[in-house]
């Protein structure tokens, strides 16, 4: 997978260059936590390479029919997100288009296997499809709030892959093993510009590009028998998480919860000791010390997996709490 490393790498630099040309620029504005106009739009490199990959291996026959046109559903949301990056759409084109985008990933994966809540065993295929369409929504959408400050949703990415791919080892899921090294590739390449100071931001066409393929491998672990939710829930921890406490509690503050603000728990964090670089950094380690050897638990003992994954998240949800992830002062709300 040198060769996407490498090709990401390039064209996230011509990306770069091209960006202020094709209207693909970040301007601040008073919740953004740069201060200067920067290119953005990075995460083209990654969306285009990985659909290209994907392409490549079904017409090889790796992939079959209903998994490829699934995972084709990314590119609606890439271009969505592209869109919304020169556009700025609102929520009414955006969430319809991305609730069809996820019922067309469950229908063509022909539905959710059943999932163990410990010693319950959730197996109602309307309520485990409808749950994995707005669990698919979601996660496109949470990875597009947790891209705010610089190098946090590369190295996210970065990290999921990397530990992904190593619990696949075990396994004979090839597709989801090319799958995720091609993701994890194409992320490494695009990280350096994004590490901080970041040279280029990947943008909404990046973000949900992620968060949305995410749930897609996901989904097909869980059909192949390789993972399961609880792993995926851990490995994206910190994510769900901080995303998570904050719409809750932006949600009963009142107001406009749905609209962009930077009162997420790393935002805060960033903003308190003044640098991108540590709180990403303090991500990292949480991810590879704390989570990464849950995760590989859940893997050794499925059973046990709903336990570990409350087990994990729980101390994140209570940092975020600390750090008031979600309140904003009540006149931001009304002006």
């Amino acid at each position: 997978m040198s060769g996407i490393f490498l090709a990401a790498a390039l064209l996230t630099g011509l990306l770069r260059t091209l960006a202020p040309r094709l209207r693909l620029l970040d301007t601040p504005v008073s919740r953004s936590a740069h201060s200067r106009p920067t290119p953005s739009g990075g995460g083209i490199s990654i969306a285009f390479l990985f659909l290209l990959v994907v392409g490549y291996y079904f017409s090889v026959g790796l992939i079959p029919l209903g998994e490829f046109m699934a995972l084709c559903g990314g590119g609606l949301i890439a271009v969505l997100g592209l869109l919304d990056d020169l556009k700025q759409l609102s929520l009414r084109w955006r969430l319809p288009t991305q609730f069809l985008a996820a019922g067309w990933v469950v229908f063509w994966l022909g539905g959710i296997p059943p999932i163990d809540f410990g010693p319950l065993r959730l197996q109602w295929p309307w309520l485990l499809n409808g749950l994995a369409v707005v669990a698919l929504v979601w996660l496109l959408n949470l990875y597009n709030f947790m891209d705010g400050i610089d190098g946090i949703a590369g190295s996210e990415l970065v990290f999921v892959g990397a530990v992904a791919l190593f619990l696949l080892f075990s396994s004979d899921d090839e597709v989801a093993s090319v799958l995720t090294a091609t993701l994890l590739s194409a992320g490494a390449g695009f990280l350096l510009w994004n590490w901080p100071p970041a040279k280029i931001f990947m943008g909404d066409v990046g973000s949900g590009f992620i968060g949305f393929i995410f749930g897609v491998l996901a989904l097909l672990t869980m059909h192949h028998g390789s993972m399961t939710v609880w792993t995926w829930l851990l490995l994206l921890g910190v994510f769900v998480a901080d995303a998570t406490v904050t719409l809750i509690s932006r949600f009963f503050a009142g107001g406009n919860w749905y609209e962009g603000h930077s009162s997420h728990a790393y935002q805060k964090a960033a903003k308190e000791y003044k640098s991108h670089t540590k709180v990403t950094i303090t991500v990292i380690l949480i991810n590879c010390l704390w989570l990464a050897p849950l995760a590989w638990l859940s893997i050794k003992r499925p059973e046990l997996g709903i336990y570990l994954s409350v087990a994990g998240i729980v101390p994140l949800v209570i940092v975020a709490i600390k750090l008031e992830a979600g309140k904003v002062a009540r006149r931001r709300f009304e002006q």
